[in-house]
């Protein structure tokens, strides 16, 4: 899994050359979520505190999310993106 950030134990991975819309994908011990990074549509299940850490984290990464999904598509090496704090 190409983790690209951790923070509060939520675990975010953007996998290679995965489908489109760019996304990114949130883990939460046994809980998992795909998120569109321009719009912030959240689909799985993530629990309501967690789910609202990690829409703060993605309009404030927003520009980084997205250069690391181009760098995924392209098979680049993904580099760590900062957590929430």
């Amino acid at each position: 899994m190409p983790e690209i950030s951790r923070f509060f134990g939520i675990v975010i991975a953007i996998y290679y050359r995965d489908h489109a819309p760019p996304h990114f994908h949130a883990l939460y011990g046994e809980h998992e979520a795909i998120v569109i990074i321009e719009s912030g549509l959240v689909t799985g299940d993530l629990p309501k505190r967690v789910r609202s850490l990690v829409e703060e984290w993605r309009v404030l990464r927003k520009g980084e999310l997205i250069s690391a999904w181009d760098r995924a598509q392209a098979g680049q090496r993904l580099t760590r993106i900062a957590p929430l704090e």
